[in-house]
């Protein structure tokens, strides 16, 4: 007998969202790690809010609501608020409850830009790796190092000369994207400048390929379990990589001698002499005119870190497609560099997962 589609809501629900999600979800893991390095946050949100006035969005749920941004690849703020609108996963991962309001998209960005000025996403990754480090997870002596190029949010149109004197009379309506004619036009980060976002450099990945307004990301890798262990991001300059990987090195903890494994960008006779005086042995892959000789290629290791180095891409990779850094949603440095920091310690996330580590 066909029974009949009938639909007529209840008046009242009772249920627990706990109770709905899988035990086996990859979430649970996650927001386990999560909800135990917040709670060792919590003097760093007491310092950044006031004790007074009405209240905002509490730290946790932000950053929360912020890290489902980045493992959910959604592109704004104001998707996310949707997504967690109707989402119980979301609404579950973040806090609230089914009754409780969904933050403003402007809210949310502003609550943000607070945790941003103090410099929360690094203090976030290093709570992770504090919980990683008690599991044994960590090398403290083979590293890893290498750069990554990430698009500005910003147009090339927008690359104009820095002494350029401003227009006499303002052009002709053009709509919302107007034409710009820079052919022909020698153009560098000498002469000219963003008109959108000034910090961003003019770059390209290598011969041939065209030049974009970009930053550098930049990770410091153990060798290990390829966890990320330090992130930066820096203006776009022909020797940044080298110099932020010295920088990295340098706020290791210890003085024990360490390997760094990197890419032939790093093959310098600079670079190799400031890393031995580091105590530092650079497992640089080699190029014509190597500064690097058999006294460091003959051993074993050497070719180990050449191997495992390779496991920075996935991290890199990770984060320009998963996290959408590709191309930056955020203008300057200290915010690319924060937004790169806590993707870079998202992903460290998924990895202590898939090794099988979750917080008591």
């Amino acid at each position: 007998m066909r029974r009949p589609d009938h639909q007529q809501p209840r008046l009242f629900y009772s249920f627990c969202p706990e109770n709905l999600i899988p035990e086996d979800h990859p979430l649970r893991a996650i927001k386990r790690i999560v909800e135990e390095s917040l709670k060792a946050l919590d003097e760093q949100f007491a310092r950044i809010y006031s004790s007074y006035g009405r209240p905002g969005i509490p730290p946790e749920r932000l950053l929360k609501g912020l890290l489902l941004q980045i493992l959910f690849t959604i592109r704004s703020e104001r998707a996310l608020m949707e997504h967690i609108r109707f989402n119980l996963l979301y609404r579950w991962f973040v806090g609230l409850d089914l009754q409780d309001p969904v933050w403003d998209p402007s809210t949310f960005s502003k609550n943000r830009d607070r945790l941003i000025e103090a410099d929360i996403a690094l203090e976030f990754l290093k709570k992770i790796l504090a919980k990683a480090d008690e599991e044994a997870l960590l090398s403290s002596t083979h590293f890893s190092v290498d750069g990554t190029l990430l698009e500005a949010w910003a147009s090339l149109k927008s690359f104009r000369p820095k002494d350029a004197p401003p227009p006499e009379e303002p052009p002709a309506q053009q709509g919302r994207n107007e034409e710009v004619d820079f052919h022909g036009e020698k153009r560098s980060n000498a002469t000219h400048a963003s008109k959108t976002d000034p910090e961003a450099q003019l770059a390209k990945k290598g011969k041939g390929k065209e030049a974009k307004l970009s930053y550098t990301g930049h990770v410091l890798m153990e060798n290990r379990n390829g966890l990320a262990v330090d992130a930066d991001v820096t203006q776009a300059t022909g020797a940044c990589e080298r110099e932020a990987a010295l920088e990295m090195i340098e706020a290791i903890p210890g003085d024990n001698r360490i390997t760094v494994g990197a890419d032939k960008a790093y093959d310098t006779k600079d670079f190799v002499k400031q890393c031995r005086a580091k105590n530092v042995v650079p497992h640089v892959a080699q190029k014509k005119n190597s500064a690097i000789d058999g006294r460091t290629t003959r051993h074993d290791g050497y070719a180990v870190s050449l191997r495992k180095r390779k496991r920075i891409e996935e991290i890199m990779g990770w984060v320009k497609t998963v996290a959408c850094l590709r191309k930056t949603r955020h203008r300057g440095v200290k915010k690319v560099r924060w937004i790169f920091t806590f993707a870079v310690a998202a992903y460290n996330l998924v990895r202590m997962r898939n090794l099988g580590i979750s917080a008591a």
